[in-house]
C-alpha cells in the first residue's frame, strides 16, 4: 500500500495512464515531431507504394490513356485545386497568427500557381475554363480535396502540414511520371506540363513542416491527430488514382 502512495504522489500512475491510453487509442505517445514522421512514413509504407505503382500510371505510359480520360483527370483536378485554394485560405485564416503562416502562405501560393498552370495543360487538350467547370467531380476523387476543407475547418496547421509532408512526395513523384509520359507517348509540348513541373519538382520543405508538428505538440496537440491525418490523407490519395484507372479503363490488380 506504501508503495502505491508513493506512486499515486508522484504522479507516475497518471503518467503511466496517459501512455496507456495512447497506445490503446493505436499511437504510442509521441513528444518529438521528427519521431513521429519516421513512424507515419513507416505505418503507410504499405500505402505509398501501392501509390507509387498506380496501374495508371502504368497505362498512361503506354499510352493506353484515351484523351477523353485525360479531360477527366484535368477536370478532376480543377476542382480539387479550386477547393483546396479556398480551404489553404481557410485555415490560414484561422492559424495565421503562429509560425506556421508562413508555410501557409506558400502553400496557398502554390496552390494559386498549380490552378493557373492546370489550366494551361487543360487548353493543350482542347478544355476551357467553362469546360473544366462542368465536370461533375468522382466522389473518389474528390474525397482528397473534401478531407483538406475538413481540415482546414475543423484541423490544426499541424495535422494539415504532416499530412502534406507525407503526401506530397508521393504526389509530385507520380506528377514526375506523368510528366514524362506526357510529353514522351502524347507530344504534349513542356510548357503545357508546366502543373506537374510545379509537384514534380517541388523542393523539400520538411523543415517547415516538422517545427509546426513540434508547436503543436509542445502546446499540447494529440500526436495521434497528425498522424490520422496524415493517414487519411494518403488514403484519398489512392482513391484519387483508383478513380482515374476506373475512368481510364486500367485494371486494379494488386492481389486483394
Amino acid at each position: 500500500m506504501s508503495s502505491l502512495r508513493e506512486l499515486q504522489s508522484s504522479g507516475a500512475v497518471e503518467e503511466t495512464r496517459v501512455v496507456f491510453q495512447c497506445v490503446h487509442q493505436g499511437v504510442s505517445a509521441v513528444s518529438d515531431a521528427l519521431q513521429l514522421v519516421e513512424k507515419i512514413r513507416s505505418g503507410l509504407k504499405p500505402l505509398e507504394e501501392k501509390i507509387l505503382g498506380h496501374p495508371y500510371l502504368h497505362a498512361l505510359e503506354g499510352g493506353h490513356v484515351a484523351l477523353d480520360s485525360l479531360k477527366v483527370f484535368a477536370g478532376q483536378q480543377h476542382h480539387i485545386i479550386s477547393s483546396d485554394l479556398r480551404s489553404i485560405a481557410l485555415v490560414l485564416s484561422r492559424e495565421g497568427t503562429r509560425p506556421s503562416r508562413h508555410f501557409l502562405m506558400n502553400v496557398l501560393q502554390g496552390e494559386a500557381a498549380a490552378l493557373d498552370a492546370l489550366h494551361a495543360f487543360a487548353e493543350a487538350l482542347g478544355l476551357n475554363i467553362s469546360d473544366l467547370e462542368v465536370f461533375e467531380p468522382l466522389p473518389a476523387a474528390h474525397a482528397y480535396c473534401a478531407f483538406v476543407a475538413w481540415l482546414a475547418l475543423y484541423g490544426s496547421d499541424a495535422e494539415l502540414a504532416g499530412a502534406l509532408l507525407v503526401n506530397f512526395p508521393a504526389w509530385g513523384a507520380n506528377c514526375g511520371r506523368m510528366r514524362a509520359a506526357l510529353h514522351e507517348k502524347y507530344g504534349l509540348a513542356p510548357s503545357a506540363l508546366a502543373f506537374f513541373d510545379l509537384f514534380a519538382d517541388m523542393p523539400s520543405f520538411e523543415q517547415e513542416a516538422v517545427a509546426i508538428m513540434q508547436n503543436a505538440l509542445d502546446r499540447g496537440l494529440p500526436a495521434r491527430l497528425i498522424d490520422r491525418a496524415a493517414r487519411m490523407l494518403q488514403g484519398y490519395e489512392l482513391m484519387f488514382w483508383d478513380a482515374m484507372a476506373g475512368v481510364a479503363g486500367a485494371r486494379l490488380d494488386r492481389g486483394e
